[in-house]
Formats: C-alpha cells, sequence, structure tokens
C-alpha cells in the first residue's frame, strides 16, 4: 500500500513511521513538490498515484474527497487523524493499516484514526 502525508501531517509520524518500517512506501506533500496546494490537487495527485492520504485536516478534505467519489473519480482513501491521540497510537494504526491492509481497500472511503 502507498502512502500521501499531508503537508498539515505531524512530521513526527512520518519520521516514526520510516524508523520503525524503513520500506514503508509514504510520501510528504511537501517532497512531491506539492507544498502550499489546495486540496482538490492534493487529492487528485493522491489518486494519480495509487496513494491513500493521511491528513490532519478535518474540516476541508472530508467534503473534497466526497465530491471526488460522487462525480466518479479516483479516490485511494483518505484517513482523518486526531491531533489529539498519543504519535505512537498513530504511528501503530498507520503500520497496522501497512501491514495488513489490501491495495484498493479504502477506495472512496474517508477513515478517521485512532482504528478503536
Amino acid at each position: 500500500m502507498r502512502f500521501l502525508a499531508d503537508e498539515n501531517l505531524n512530521n513526527d509520524i512520518v519520521r516514526g513511521l520510516l524508523r520503525r518500517k524503513t520500506d514503508l512506501d509514504i510520501v510528504r506533500v511537501q517532497d512531491a513538490g506539492l507544498s502550499g496546494a489546495d486540496d482538490p490537487t492534493v487529492l487528485e495527485w493522491a489518486a494519480r498515484e495509487g496513494r491513500v492520504l493521511f491528513t490532519h485536516d478535518v474540516s476541508t478534505i472530508t467534503h473534497y474527497a466526497y465530491e471526488r467519489v460522487s462525480a466518479g473519480k479516483a479516490m485511494p482513501g483518505v484517513f482523518e487523524v486526531s491531533r489529539e491521540l498519543p504519535l505512537g497510537v498513530v504511528i501503530e494504526d498507520i503500520l497496522l493499516l501497512a501491514e495488513c491492509g489490501l491495495e484498493g481497500e479504502w477506495n472512496g472511503q474517508v477513515r478517521y484514526l485512532p482504528l478503536r
């Protein structure tokens, strides 16, 4: 499974993920040349690249994600990550998704972390 970390996602999460699983396929929005891009642009890039998006943005990204789904456009999935969660919980949940998730499993879905 391939992931995209939104620009607003705490970079400590990405660093922790890569410490635990060095071969995790995760790209930060900043590293994809999308710094400052609007949500529809980020979602379009994620869809083209087949990457599930992790974000702290619970205010606008959901609307655009469901808009893509309603329009019949690809949307590999969005996970909204609560800022209130301890980093270790977020990292464990994402690693669980990476280890146990199936390619395409989250297509068209918006989910929330924690998984519990």
